[in-house]
């Protein structure tokens, strides 16, 4: 067994220079050679590493190697390698995919599916070009307003893409968006298809509007807000939420799990009664969480309402269960 884990364990090469990189390029150029450029002062890169000795065992066919991206910084300038980890794929000598991040069952995938794939098809086979432009026909109509951006609305992964969010929040404009770094196939397959060659790129209605300076420039002349879709204000949000259901209950937490004690407590009380009830995590929505309490002039939670009703809080509740009328309350009755 200790020979087996020893195998296994140098399965994963470690490349220290151009030269050996180019080298191992053409030695493995008829196999599948997965890349993962790391760094050792980020923890997420160790886990990731494990994730690739355990791939190696599991793909002795395929190449893996671990190349340390600023000790080889020639490499990693060549392959735009911005951020760590980054896994890049390459069959015949050539890139064929890209991941960047830490998404373990996503890297497992793309080995399995590049391992068993023979070899990377010629340019002149138009199947895959028709399939990825239908896709990409799809990606741009998944909704109204579509930003393909690098990284998240939350963690936005290059400048240009946390300016683009900006503008678009400070509009209150709706948008759904799409991170170009989850899908190289994507992420290159854009670029022709709008014949747009950078990201961020905005679409309404599946046509492309432009990248950050467009935007800047209808933000300028007062074209913004005529073109994109607007999100719902506030108030009418909180309108629709608290409606939402006969008995509707916002806490932190949910059904399942609540974080913290009043909303534990509220939530064993409601499910002693019997009464159907659904629940808003605050947590997961910082303008909500905010807003409702304006919105109520309530400033705690948890809150609970009843046909669009503000009923209180904990202590209201333990009041009205006290009294005996919780029940009609909750009804409607009261």
């Amino acid at each position: 067994m200790a020979a087996g884990a020893a195998e296994a364990a140098a399965a994963v090469v470690e490349v220290g220079s151009t030269r050996q990189f180019e080298e191992l390029l053409r030695l493995t150029a008829k196999s599948l050679l997965v890349v993962h450029f790391w760094a050792p002062w980020a923890p997420q890169c160790a886990q990731m590493n494990d994730v690739m000795a355990e791939l190696a065992k599991e793909h002795p066919q395929v190449s893996f190697v671990k190349l340390e991206a600023e000790a080889v910084p020639e490499v990693s300038e060549k392959y735009e390698i911005s951020s760590v980890p980054t896994f890049l794929f390459f069959k015949n000598s050539q890139k064929i995919d890209r991941l960047d991040g830490a998404h373990a069952p996503e890297l497992t995938k793309k080995v399995q599916r590049h391992a068993s794939s023979g070899s990377f098809p010629p340019s002149g086979n138009e199947h895959p070009k028709e399939d990825l432009n239908l896709r990409l026909k799809k990606l741009t109509h998944a909704a109204p307003c579509m930003l393909f951006m690098k990284g998240t609305p939350q963690e936005p992964r290059c400048g240009f893409s946390k300016q683009m969010v900006e503008i678009l929040h400070k509009h209150n404009i709706q948008f759904s968006s799409f991170d170009i770094f989850s899908d190289e196939e994507v992420r290159q397959g854009l670029k022709t298809y709008s014949n747009w060659p950078t990201y961020p790129q905005l679409y309404v209605s599946g046509e492309l509007v432009g990248g950050l300076d467009i935007i800047k420039e209808l933000e300028a002349s007062d074209e913004l807000d005529t073109i994109c879709p607007k999100a719902p204000k506030l108030e009418e949000r909180l309108k629709v939420l608290t409606n939402k259901a006969s008995v509707m209950l916002f806490m932190k937490g949910n059904k399942q799990e609540a974080k913290c004690g009043f909303s534990k407590q509220i939530l064993e009380i409601l499910n002693s009664t019997g009464v159907e009830y659904e629940t808003f995590d605050i947590l997961e929505d910082e303008e909500v969480r905010q807003g409702l309490k304006t919105f109520s002039n309530w400033p705690t939670y948890p809150q609970l309402y009843v046909k669009g009703e503000l009923v209180g809080g904990l202590d209201i509740v333990k009041e009205l269960k006290d009294n005996g009328e919780l029940l009609p309350v909750l009804k409607g009755e009261n």
